[in-house]
């Protein structure tokens, strides 16, 4: 009976141990507001995937082979980037080390944020941002082009939880997670934070580029 215990318990163990090991390895990332996004990535484009495929990228400290995936796109639009177009885009193997998964029909398109390594290629993780183009608002589409470069100077502080204040002029407040319960509510699909010519930030919604003075959310 002691024997059955001791077997019961050290199964119990490696069970939570390994749980505990694969918790460690999950990614995790802050939640960013699309702006946020498109400035902190080395190229944003709009593309599609057209195949992936699991390819060696060297090795570890220990010899073994670090696997990666890699997606053959087909640019559409370049946003932001190098002057070339981007054909191939890589990611990790699981989303266990903050892979990506695109579909590789060749029909969805994305907006892909993301980073260029020292050899220029691009590598894309779930902490940037990515999304299918047809959830995109027309706004968030819209800045793409202008208005989220214009606000690059800009922080844009998130709230996550009230109380909560900005702590200087050149920030905008996020408020989503704490009015709507989503980092997709109304200022991260129809907002953008913009300087003023005092040098201050507000958030403006509005079609036209802004003028050089605006009151803060002003929609013309």
């Amino acid at each position: 009976m002691t024997c059955i215990v001791s077997r019961l318990l050290a199964t119990v163990t490696v069970l939570l141990l390994w749980r505990v090991d694969e918790i460690a390895e999950a990614c995790s990332c802050s939640p960013v507001h699309p702006q946020q996004a498109f400035c902190n990535a080395d190229v944003v484009i709009r593309a599609k995937a057209v195949a992936g495929t699991e390819v060696d990228s060297g090795n570890d400290i220990y010899g073994n082979p670090i696997k990666r995936i890699q997606y053959d796109i087909k640019q559409i639009k370049m946003f932001k980037g190098p002057d070339r177009d981007i054909e191939l885009i890589f990611t990790g193997p699981s989303s266990a080390v903050c892979g990506v998964t695109l579909d590789t029909n060749g029909k969805k398109e994305y907006l892909i944020t993301g980073k260029t390594e020292a050899d220029g290629s691009m590598h894309v993780t779930l902490c940037d941002f990515i999304t299918p183009w047809e959830t995109m608002s027309p706004t968030q589409k819209k800045s793409l082009s202008q208005r989220y470069e214009m606000g690059c100077e800009c922080k844009i502080t998130r709230c996550p939880s009230l109380p909560c204040t900005i702590s200087a002029p050149e920030e905008c407040l996020w408020t989503d997670w704490v009015m709507e319960k989503s980092v997709s509510g109304r200022q991260a699909n129809h907002y953008a934070c913009v300087k003023r010519s005092d040098g201050s930030c507000a958030w403006y919604r509005g079609v036209a580029p802004p003028k050089k003075e605006f009151m803060d959310i002003e929609d013309p």
